[in-house]
């Protein structure tokens, strides 16, 4: 059996499901061209480009927003948010308005 790290396991899938389907891309602080701060996204800029893999601003809920109005349009927007604390700023986009869209909205 291969014996690979969580990160190259990632990486994979994210390159399996990008390769898969046009509708998927990936968005995130410090992903693209540094390939993320545990290179779970290193070498997926230059495969796919920058129309896929997103370098985005610092600030959770500006991008975790964006992926919310995306997957609404039918995109399949994959985020990464570098470490778990920082989801709390995103919260009102997962708790308030992810969570809730289909009840909301049908």
């Amino acid at each position: 059996m291969r014996e690979i790290t969580y990160a190259q396991a990632l990486n994979e899938a994210l390159a399996y499901n990008l390769e898969k389907d046009p509708r998927v891309f990936l968005m995130g602080e410090d992903i693209g061209k540094y390939g993320g701060i545990f290179q779970v996204s290193a070498g997926l800029l230059d495969k796919f480009g920058p129309e896929r893999v997103i370098d985005t601003t610092i600030s959770e809920s500006a991008f975790v927003g964006g992926a919310v109005g995306a997957a609404m349009t039918g995109m399949k927007p994959i985020v990464e948010i570098m470490f778990v604390d920082f989801t709390t700023v995103a919260m009102d986009m997962i708790v308030n308005q992810m969570a809730k869209i289909r009840y909301m909205f049908g």
